[in-house]
């Protein structure tokens, strides 16, 4: 037995997602449809295998190549796209004189081929096509002894069923002399001529297995959800799992993603919808499960991640529930109280910091590798000019009236910095408090960077408002423990915090004029003032000639 699968297509119907990556290596739990594929054709026993390409088709030839299959896996590309039909006329050298499977590459299903295969054995008609009741696809018309009669545009009338065609099909080799040389033509076609011509198509109709396509993004974000729901739920918890996985959508803040509870039974656990791949680099999804993984490994306290596919966006990971430190703040008027809640994170924070730097892999990174100096001139001061100064506040003002002092800024928070592993948006919101422990989430922004810029980002997060005699206290007892861990100074920590403080806010300041502004997220706005007061707080701890023109600026600024 020998097969083709065609993976030639252009994938028009899943752009921009296919622009960069060919429709057959999307992927669902981290394997590509093709690998899925083809693995199922070599487990059904076929003795050889070709694929035919067009479309990026070097990654496919490259992906096949990598794999080592225990069978021979011929790829064939074609300049121009010959169709079906013409793909399998285009290698008519490697067929024999035994019936062979064709397969399309964007499907995914639980079919055994091997038992479709021998179906076909058991009749003399030329050609079967599997066929499945999907009725959002239902057009290729049944006769009730289960021959094929007709397709969309042509399909008879008085049929007692209509189905759809899965694309999966077996054909005797005599259907190649049917089909036209170098040009291109549809397999259909040849069956429409057949069927004209009175030579019966036989039907395969299978029910009770599953089966899908990935034609458009949202049928192959279904496909992939569908598949990986399940899968997750049993490699989270042993027992207890019902029938029924019910999705409920939750809150997120500020970035792009979605988020959902997904419940079956007693038990729950999160989804992440971080949005299917659209680039080469490594996306956001990529990060997140990268750095998860890693830091979960550490024992640094985060969810841990149950599965996961970077290239659909979807990462299903445990729930920790609903409380962060934000409401658990707000709701305590005890200064001690929330002292120790904070005391507690400290100490994680320096264990993340520390633990996670170990083995920390830069290409794991979403954007940069590092919280360098290049970073923070272009990704929180002039963020800070031109999403706040200029497109929340209006002021109209210019990166470089001001460049200068940036850099001096960015150099001393290098300089003074003390490396570990950086969260990057370490604060209250991003802590959650679950049976009496705190976890840290959205740690996908990570990168090898100052502690000291994550301990700003807690103390000085304008969604507490912490007083500034607290955060100073607090800042001492960090100093206090890091010191004792590393034998690093506390006036050297503390002289790097004072910067790192004014760069988190110059990032806090931009992200919420961002959002409010041009994501429309007027949540974010409330929280300006509060950000604002602490970035003038911030400069008050420096010489008045070391940052003279953005003092001045900050003093000006004022928000109702």
């Amino acid at each position: 037995m020998k097969a083709l699968v065609l993976a030639a297509g252009l994938g028009t119907r899943l752009l921009p997602y296919t622009r960069y990556t060919p429709k057959p290596l999307f992927t669902i739990g981290g394997r590509t449809f093709l690998d899925i594929i083809l693995c199922s054709l070599q487990d059904a026993g076929c003795e050889a295998i070709a694929v035919n390409t067009h479309h990026l088709a070097s990654q496919i030839e490259s992906f096949v190549i990598a794999q080592n299959y225990s069978v021979p896996i011929r790829t064939c590309y074609e300049p121009e796209i010959l169709g079906s039909g013409g793909a399998i006329k285009n290698i008519e050298d490697f067929w024999d004189n035994r019936p062979f499977l064709v397969v399309n590459s964007d499907i995914i299903t639980d079919i055994d081929f091997r038992s479709v295969y021998e179906f076909h054995l058991a009749h003399d008609y030329p050609a079967t096509l599997v066929l499945h009741d999907c009725p959002e696809f239902n057009t290729v018309s049944v006769s009730s002894d289960g021959f094929v009669t007709g397709f969309p545009a042509d399909s008879k009338t008085g049929e007692s069923a209509k189905l759809t065609f899965t694309g999966i099909q077996v054909l005797d080799p005599e259907i190649i002399n049917w089909i036209p040389r170098d040009r291109f033509s549809s397999s259909i076609e040849i069956y429409k001529q057949l069927i004209s011509e009175d030579r019966s198509i036989k039907a395969h109709i299978l029910n009770g297995n599953f089966w899908s396509d990935m034609g458009t993004p949202a049928r192959y974000k279904k496909a992939v959800y569908n598949q990986m729901a399940a899968i997750a739920f049993q490699k989270a918890f042993a027992t207890g799992i019902g029938k029924k996985i019910e999705r409920s959508r939750i809150a997120g803040d500020g970035s792009d993603r979605t988020w959902y509870r997904i419940t079956s039974h007693k038990h729950s656990i999160i989804l992440a919808d971080h949005g299917i791949r659209q680039q080469q680099s490594v996306s956001e999804a990529d990060s997140f499960v990268s750095i998860g993984c890693h830091l979960h490994k550490k024992g640094v306290p985060v969810p841990k991640i149950h599965h996961s596919d970077p290239f659909s966006g979807l990462v299903f990971m445990e729930d920790l529930g609903d409380i962060h430190l934000q409401s658990a703040v707000q709701e305590s008027d005890d200064t001690d109280h929330i002292c120790t809640l904070y005391r507690e994170i400290i100490g994680r924070l320096i264990h993340m910091s520390i633990e996670g730097r170990k083995n920390f892999d830069p290409n794991w990174t979403y954007q940069t590798s590092e919280y360098d100096k290049k970073m923070i001139l272009e990704k929180e001061c002039r963020y800070f000019v031109e999403a706040f100064l200029n497109g929340f506040m209006h002021r109209n003002r210019h990166f470089g009236d001001y460049e200068t002092e940036f850099d001096t800024l960015a150099e001393n928070a290098v300089r003074f910095g003390i490396n570990g592993f950086m969260h990057r948006d370490f604060q209250s919101r991003n802590i959650m408090i679950h049976e009496g422990q705190f976890h840290f989430i959205d740690f996908q922004g990570g990168r090898i960077g100052p502690i000291q810029y994550d301990l700003a980002s807690l103390l000085a997060d304008p969604y507490v408002s912490l007083p500034l005699f607290l955060q100073n206290r607090l800042l001492e007892d960090c100093a206090d423990l890091y010191e004792f861990k590393t034998g690093v100074s506390k006036d050297n920590f503390i002289k790097g915090y004072r910067y790192c403080a004014v760069t988190r806010n110059l990032q806090i300041l931009g992200a919420f004029g961002f959002l409010s502004r041009v994501k429309k997220k007027q949540y974010f706005a409330q929280y300006i003032p509060k950000a604002l007061k602490t970035l003038k707080q911030n400069f008050d701890y420096f010489p008045e000639d070391e940052f003279p023109k953005l003092t001045r600026l900050v003093k000006e600024l004022d928000v109702a």
